[in-house]
């Protein structure tokens, strides 16, 4: 497993949760390889299936003038993701910070943009993601707020597709 960076530093607190303080902003976290990323949602996958809900976590970036932007996963399921995210690939570089990261914004774009339904199939296995999306996702960047940009995504994404589909 890899060692801690010196640009993100974890304390517990005494209730339990883990607060990550990150002294870069998460556009500027590297991209992640596909695998990792498909790995990363077979862990969370894992995870959601066993209840492994986890304990709440907190990012702390430092902004690049002085302030700071601070995210909590106080959602089960996010808490359950970023567990199983840690378990593979440590927190505390910035490698596991984007991977985790990646794959909640992924999951979040999943919700919020009716188009990536095509890219994604649901069976009684779970939920198969579109080589192509999570390719994209592993090295499309992350805005500042940890997020995708809809729009800088679907391009990218398009350029990655086959001719033929269309998402």
């Amino acid at each position: 497993m890899p060692t801690a960076s010196p640009l993100v530093r974890a304390t517990r607190s005494p209730d339990g949760a883990v607060t990550y303080l990150v002294r870069t902003t998460p556009d500027l976290l590297p991209p992640v390889r596909s695998g990792d990323l498909a790995a990363a949602w077979d862990a969370a996958r894992d995870a959601a299936a066993d209840a492994a809900w986890g304990r709440p976590r907190r990012f702390r970036f430092l902004q690049p003038d002085g302030g700071t932007l601070d995210m909590a996963l106080a959602d089960e399921d996010a808490r359950c993701w970023a567990g199983a995210v840690d378990q593979a690939t440590c927190l505390q570089t910035p490698y596991g910070l984007s991977l985790c990261l990646r794959l909640l914004a992924l999951v979040d774009l999943l919700g919020r943009a009716a188009w990536t339904g095509a890219l994604c199939r649901i069976t009684r296995a779970g939920a198969h993601l579109d080589p192509a999306l999570v390719r994209t996702a592993a090295t499309a960047p992350l805005t500042g707020a940890a997020a995708f940009d809809e729009t800088a995504f679907r391009v990218r994404l398009d350029a990655a597709l086959p001719a033929h589909s269309s998402a």
